[in-house]
């Protein structure tokens, strides 16, 4: 019975979960690196552990790792029970496009404050060096899931829209 309920999953709550999935891999890549653009002090920053020139969501703070648990359980919601009629009237799709957006916000408000994940005495040594804290390909890949799952949410919220307005 369960094989049934999977194969009239939708597209787009397949691509939410996907958009989840690519969101809980983000997790573990580069969210926050430290470059120079003067060679010596590049050279420095190779000596270093990679732990101190490069961080994961897990170290980069509340604004990296928690957008992607805001994507993936919606989305992994959206496969569970989004054919389920009371639980999708209900508002399922709604809750996952408001998570999709707050997962959204809060990765553009991580991206804002990029620099406050280190102390301000961390950050006048940096700038007084030349070494800049820039984005890893984590937050960029978890930036695109927030989009694809908000964009596809969106969606799913007007195909609703449409399913209740012909019930009528």
């Amino acid at each position: 019975m369960p094989d049934l309920a999977l194969k009239k999953v939708t597209w787009r709550e397949w691509l939410g979960l996907a958009a989840g999935l690519l969101a809980l891999v983000a997790l573990f890549l580069p969210w926050t690196t430290l470059t120079a653009a003067r060679p010596e002090i590049e050279d420095v920053l190779t000596t270093l552990p990679a732990d101190d020139v490069t961080r994961d969501a897990w170290h980069a703070g509340f604004l990296a790792w928690a957008p992607p648990f805001l994507l993936f359980l919606p989305g992994l919601a959206v496969v569970l029970f989004g054919r389920v009629d009371a639980v999708r009237r209900a508002g399922l799709p709604h809750l996952w496009l408001m998570a999709a957006i707050g997962a959204l916000l809060l990765i553009l408000l991580g991206w804002v404050t990029l620099d406050w994940q280190f102390s301000a005495d961390q950050r006048g040594i940096f700038s007084a060096a030349g070494v800049e804290i820039g984005t890893g390909l984590g937050r960029y890949l978890g930036l695109l899931a927030a989009v694809v799952s908000a964009v596809v949410a969106f969606f799913d919220v007007r195909v609703l829209r449409a399913e209740t307005r012909t019930r009528r």
